[in-house]
């Protein structure tokens, strides 16, 4: 079956370091967070970074794949909540239809600050968003644009703000599978991944590779896009983050502990 090569990946460029040149045998499929969870679902692709959220709203069909993820470090740079007014006073925040994840989390931290704002899904244009509201949350690529153009209007972190909570990083997205997937050809494509990655991190002219790559099809510069990868988001799933993951699915989505591909 033709789905069973195909591997999903977020179109933003916080995957690039996984999937840049990666090995011809794989497909790729790209598109936006929210919408791989469809394409997993309906079997499109054996593997994909979803939203968290998405994880959990799914987690009886689905099964996450160990050592892989889109993990944000101190903070992520691309999760920013902007606004014309102080968040406390804010009476609408406009929020984006591609990421379960980021809109979750913004309500979780509104609550912690006892905030109740109205959110307003919208399509994720910034200037739009903030014509018609108080705050607007953008993700990906897009927020690290935004906050170029926009620099004055950056409130809030969301990567930051939960680290600062919980003292976790915030996996914003996981890498899953259908529980009725062949395993074997899961591990080949978790391992392939992987491997790929930690080429990124240890090959520097590859990592060059992959950054002037990303910058080109921004169009950020490539001390931006460096420092993105190198500081800001991360695609190693490690031991602060699986506890971090494992908070957010519990006081956020309210779900028990995910099963995992090792």
């Amino acid at each position: 079956m033709i789905w069973q090569r195909v591997l999903g990946r977020v179109s933003f460029i916080n995957c690039d370091p996984v999937f840049y040149g990666l090995n011809s045998e794989w497909r790729i499929l790209s598109a936006p967070p929210s919408w791989l969870t469809g394409h997993l679902l309906r079997k499109d692709c054996i593997t994909a970074p979803i939203p968290a959220a998405d994880y959990a709203a799914n987690q009886d069909k689905l099964v996450l794949l160990s050592d892989i993820g889109i993990v944000g470090r101190e903070e992520v740079g691309s999760v920013l909540l902007f606004g014309n007014r102080p968040i406390e006073s804010m009476r609408d925040i406009a929020v984006p239809t591609d990421s379960s994840t980021s809109r979750m989390l913004l309500k979780w931290i509104l609550s912690e600050r006892k905030l109740d704002p109205k959110l307003v899904e919208m399509g994720p244009d910034i200037d739009s968003m903030m014509e018609k509201c108080d705050g607007a949350l953008i993700i990906g690529d897009r927020a690290i644009s935004a906050a170029i153009s926009h620099k004055s209007s950056v409130l809030l972190d969301l990567g930051r703000e939960w680290k600062e909570i919980t003292g976790y990083p915030m996996v914003f997205g996981v890498f899953a599978a259908r529980k009725d997937s062949e395993l074997p050809l899961v591990l080949d494509a978790k391992n392939a991944m992987i491997n790929h990655y930690i080429s990124f991190n240890e090959d520097q002219d590859f990592r060059d590779e992959v950054i002037s790559s990303s910058s080109k099809k921004v169009g950020f510069s490539e001390k931006r896009v460096r420092t993105y990868f190198e500081e800001e988001v991360s695609n190693f799933l490690e031991e602060d983050s699986i506890k971090g993951l494992s908070k957010f699915l519990d006081v956020v989505c309210e779900v028990e502990e995910p099963i995992w591909v090792n």
